[in-house]
């Protein structure tokens, strides 16, 4: 059972972020006690292999992970369904007809468009989970990124298509679209991101956002946002390494 997927809008869930592209640093973060972690295909340096390996190390942990593909291309998506990711988030969703081709890519015929091949993956453990092919559309958490000013005028109309479980505002894009790149803590891109966590939430899906700001996280989750991304593991290590060097080393 999708435990993250049955939880979306009924309570905030908070997530990690994993860039640095390691079993084993994933697996430390596993066991942390966050309710989803994210394995970014995106801008991390994964490869499909990487992402299996990591799918591998945290899935004895109670812990959910969500994995962003590089982009919304059917291929992609039908191979790391294959390997076992069952919520994926995909960026760069700008309006519904991209949206709507994205959620067909998740769903086998006669709803979708999802190769089946399941007898050769991870994902039904080689054909020994029964009925896999049945009950898969079922499992699989869709959860698309609006990350432009496109997208969020076109919030409503991708939060109403079947097959869509969550809108993930992505506030650097957002940035970079609207004029203040490299500064998602902008008073007008923060705006725009309460403005798309309010609608996603009023068209009932569930809202998610990416933060680091501490006060921003309460406030988001405030407003309804339901799956929080609240750190890095990169930063995390950068920050960490930094603090402590400063402790020590002259300069």
């Amino acid at each position: 059972m999708n435990a993250f997927k049955a939880a979306l809008g009924a309570r905030p869930q908070y997530g990690l972020w994993q860039a640095l592209a390691n079993p084993y640093t994933a697996e430390i973060c596993a066991g942390a006690g966050f309710d989803f972690l994210v394995l970014d295909g995106e801008h991390a340096p994964n490869s499909l292999p990487l992402i299996l390996a990591q799918l591998q190390a945290v899935a004895p942990y109670p812990v959910e992970p969500v994995v962003r593909v590089a982009d919304g291309g059917r291929t992609l998506i039908k191979h790391h369904l294959d390997i076992g990711a069952r919520t994926l988030l995909v960026p760069m969703i700008d309006g519904v007809d991209q949206a709507r081709e994205v959620v067909a890519s998740t769903r086998y015929p006669p709803g979708g468009a999802r190769g089946v091949g399941a007898g050769l993956a991870r994902v039904s453990r080689w054909n020994r989970i029964p009925g896999y092919l049945q009950q898969a559309d079922d499992e699989i958490c869709l959860l698309l990124q609006v990350e432009s000013r496109a997208g969020l005028a076109a919030i409503e109309a991708i939060a109403a298509l079947d097959g869509v479980h969550g809108i993930f505002v992505g506030p650097a894009d957002l940035a970079a679209d609207m004029g203040h790149l490299g500064n998602a803590a902008h008073p007008d891109v923060n705006a725009a991101v309460e403005d798309g966590i309010r609608r996603i939430v009023a068209a009932g899906k569930a809202a998610g956002v990416m933060t680091l700001d501490e006060t921003l996280v309460k406030s988001y989750a405030a407003l309804g946002a339901s799956f929080l991304a609240v750190g890095t593991d990169v930063a995390l290590l950068a920050r960490g390494a930094e603090a402590m060097a400063a402790k020590f080393v002259a300069r």
